[in-house]
């Protein structure tokens, strides 16, 4: 079994667990309670366990306090990435350069977070889910499995734009599995993508999309349905 490799100039904390085989390079911080599962790599730069450092009124602030971060086996934290303490990042996942996990989040095994692109407070993204380059998740949304996310993907969870009840929780968007979201659509709050929809790149979505629709536009229409030959099923 091999041990683990650190190297000079990162900062592994003492309340960190480090298992058989991983990878620190130079400049990658760990903080306490951080556990990195066996085999992941934590390139230049990387910081795992940040506490996030919210304003009294954030709807992330009122969730009590946060648990470990948690990597499972095989994970890559690419340079400068940022992943934040309370979230779980299943086994073999890459988060990209400089893209930022926040806290209470889940990414599911096998899934890419592209360079840049940040996965909000609470949010859910399954396994094998591909998210390209720039693309914001927002808090609360829900990503299911084999998603695909187009570079400079948007998503919201709020109508009022932060003039919502004290209280009133946030709705993002729920992409069901296998769904394909173009480069530059954006997804406002609380819609749902059927699973097998493909949204076109620059679309604005402000309402379900059922499961196997083609849509594209602004605001989004239905112009036609996924071919059976394009299907999930198909490219297996």
């Amino acid at each position: 079994m091999s041990v683990s490799q650190v190297a000079e100039g990162a900062f592994v904390a003492p309340g960190a667990q480090l298992a058989a085989g991983v990878e620190v390079q130079t400049g990658a911080v760990i903080h306490d309670g951080v556990v990195v599962g066996a085999d992941c790599l934590i390139e230049s730069g990387a910081i795992l366990g940040k506490q996030p450092r919210l304003r009294p009124e954030s709807s992330a602030a009122s969730e009590g306090p946060l648990g470990s971060l948690v990597l499972d086996r095989g994970v890559t934290v690419c340079c400068g990435a940022v992943v934040y303490a309370g979230a779980h990042i299943g086994p073999g996942a890459i988060l990209g350069d400089q893209c930022q996990v926040r806290e209470r989040t889940t990414v599911g095994a096998g899934a890419v977070v592209g360079r840049g692109s940040c996965v909000d407070f609470g949010a859910r993204v399954g396994a094998r889910v591909l998210i390209q380059t720039g693309v914001y998740v927002t808090g609360e949304a829900v990503v299911e499995d084999d998603v695909f996310l187009g570079p400079g993907v948007q998503m919201t969870n709020d109508h009022t734009m932060g003039r919502h009840p004290p209280g009133e929780p946030l709705r993002g968007p729920v992409v069901r599995r296998a769904a394909r979201i173009g480069g530059g659509a954006i997804l406002l709050p609380a819609v749902e993508i059927g699973e097998e929809a493909f949204v076109a790149a620059g679309a604005l979505v402000s309402r379900d999309v059922a499961a196997g629709d083609v849509v594209m536009g602004v605001p989004a229409r239905v112009v036609r349905r996924v071919p059976d030959e394009d299907l999930l099923e198909r490219w297996r």
